[in-house]
C-alpha cells in the first residue's frame, strides 16, 4: 500500500515518533534530515527496516514532540530536501512561514517567479519530502480552502495541522 519505490535505498539514518496524526518516521544522511513521512493507513515508508538513530533525528523527535505538546513555534533543524531547482524554491519560501502564517498558491508562484504556474507550484507543494518543518500545511486557496495534502491522511492530517496552529481556513 504505502512503501518506498523498490530502488529506494533505506536511509542512512532512521527514528520513530508517535504523534497526535499518527507515526512519523524522520530520515536522516547524519548531516541533514532529509525526509519527513506521516503515517497513511497505519503505514510507513521504512516500516519493514530497523531504526537506527542519530543526535540530529533526536533532536528531530524531540523539537516534533514540543510543535505537537504546542511548546515550539519553529524548527531549528537542518534540512536537505532533494528536488528540481523550482521545487527547492518553492520549499524555501514554504520555510520562511512562521507559525500561524499562511499562504497561497498564488502568493506562492508570486514569490518563485513562476505567477501562473498554479499546477507546478501544487505539485511541488506536494511533492515536499519534509512535512511539518518544511511548512506546506499552511498552504492555502486564495479564499482558505484546502485543496488537499498528501501528508499522512489527507485533508483530516491538514486540518488537524491547521488547527493546532490557529489558522483559519475552509474545508
Amino acid at each position: 500500500m504505502f512503501s518506498p519505490s523498490t530502488s529506494a535505498a533505506p536511509p542512512a539514518f532512521l527514528r520513530r515518533i508517535d504523534s497526535p496524526i499518527g507515526r512519523i518516521e524522520v530520515a536522516s544522511d547524519g548531516e541533514s534530515i532529509t525526509s519527513l513521512s506521516i503515517e497513511r493507513g497505519g503505514e510507513l515508508p521504512f516500516d519493514d527496516e530497523p531504526e537506527h538513530s542519530h543526535p540530529l533525528l533526536d533532536r528531530a523527535a524531540v523539537q516534533l514532540a514540543e510543535y505537537f505538546a504546542g511548546d515550539r513555534t519553529d524548527f531549528d533543524l537542518p534540512v536537505h530536501p532533494t528536488g528540481t531547482a523550482f521545487q527547492r524554491a518553492v520549499w524555501a519560501e514554504l520555510g520562511r512561514l512562521r507559525f500561524g502564517e499562511v499562504i497561497s498558491y498564488g502568493e506562492l508562484g508570486h514569490a518563485t517567479g513562476r505567477a501562473t504556474a498554479g499546477r507546478a507550484v501544487g505539485g511541488a507543494v506536494g511533492a515536499n519530502p519534509v512535512p511539518i518543518i518544511v511548512p506546506c500545511h499552511r498552504v492555502l486557496a486564495s479564499n482558505q480552502r484546502i485543496t488537499g495534502y498528501s501528508g499522512g491522511n489527507g485533508i483530516p492530517t491538514k486540518v488537524w495541522l491547521l488547527d493546532h496552529e490557529g489558522i483559519e481556513h475552509r474545508s
